[in-house]
């Protein structure tokens, strides 16, 4: 083939490659099965980076566009850490998404997922991830399971995910898709994530994906000295804060203000 014929066919991969992300069009494909990976047994051992083993799945479908996502994601908004993108590319996001958005499901947008939640946009999961600093040692809680996706995403880099939801039909949903992937590690709780989770604290990092008035008081009690906080704060619905919160060793409190955010309130009373 010449160099003509050769420019051609680029042209039209690219120009395929470019439909699929932009139009988001293509047909959603049935999950398949998970392959079988070793249980973490150890808990409550000290782990070292480099050999941390846990249930991570691993999955070809819509792999391209999950690549194309990740791409975007990086010269988009300038983020470049290295782990959290390579996160976002092995969680295959159309899993957590419903049958009616999956040809949206690599769009950088937020989704409905029924019951007045969404699924975040991938940039606003990709960035908050990215503050935490976590690492395979760290024991992280998420308040606001919703559809699972980032509580997978955290478990790409930590088997210590914790994580809380108050909308009973979402938090069993979630919990049982996530354990039919693979990600054996993360525990669901169906509750008031307001009120952190006792029984589990203190915790190396925590994440809140929906937006109380204030930062609620016993999350910065079960925060673990050296650990950070982050979270939407605003009275307001439509536009709220991303905060970052750190505590040092002495347990003193210091806040950072980062960009306007716009995420779903927190709920305090159980949805029947």
């Amino acid at each position: 083939m010449g160099s003509s014929g050769v420019s051609v066919v680029m042209i039209l991969l690219a120009m395929w490659g470019l439909w699929i992300f932009g139009s988001c069009k293509k047909s959603p494909v049935p999950p398949e099965t998970p392959p079988p990976y070793r249980v973490f047994q150890a808990p409550n051992q000290d782990i070292k980076p480099e050999t941390a083993e846990w249930p991570r799945p691993r999955s070809q479908e819509r792999e391209a566009e999950r690549r194309q996502m990740v791409e975007y994601i990086r010269r988009a908004y300038d983020l470049d850490d290295a782990k959290v993108l390579e996160a976002m590319q092995n969680v295959p996001r159309h899993w957590f998404v419903p049958e009616s958005q999956q040809p949206l499901a690599y769009a950088d947008m937020p989704l409905p997922i029924g019951y007045d939640q969404t699924i975040s946009q991938p940039f606003i999961v990709a960035y908050m991830t990215s503050l935490l600093g976590l690492t395979p040692e760290k024991k992280v809680l998420e308040v606001g399971t919703g559809s699972g996706y980032q509580a997978a995403v955290l478990a790409e880099l930590t088997p210590y995910v914790y994580s809380i939801e108050i909308v009973e039909p979402l938090g069993r949903s979630a919990r049982e898709k996530l354990k039919q992937f693979g990600y054996e590690t993360i525990q669901v709780k169906i509750g008031d994530g307001y009120k952190g989770w006792q029984e589990h604290q203190p915790f190396d990092a925590m994440i809140v994906t929906c937006a109380p008035d204030h930062v609620p008081q016993p999350l910065l009690d079960q925060l673990k000295p050296g650990g950070c906080l982050v979270i939407p704060v605003g009275e307001n619905s439509r536009v709220q804060n991303l905060v970052r919160i750190r505590k040092d060793q002495a347990g003193l409190i210091s806040r950072e203000s980062l960009l306007p955010v716009r995420f779903v309130p927190l709920v305090r009373e159980p949805t029947p």
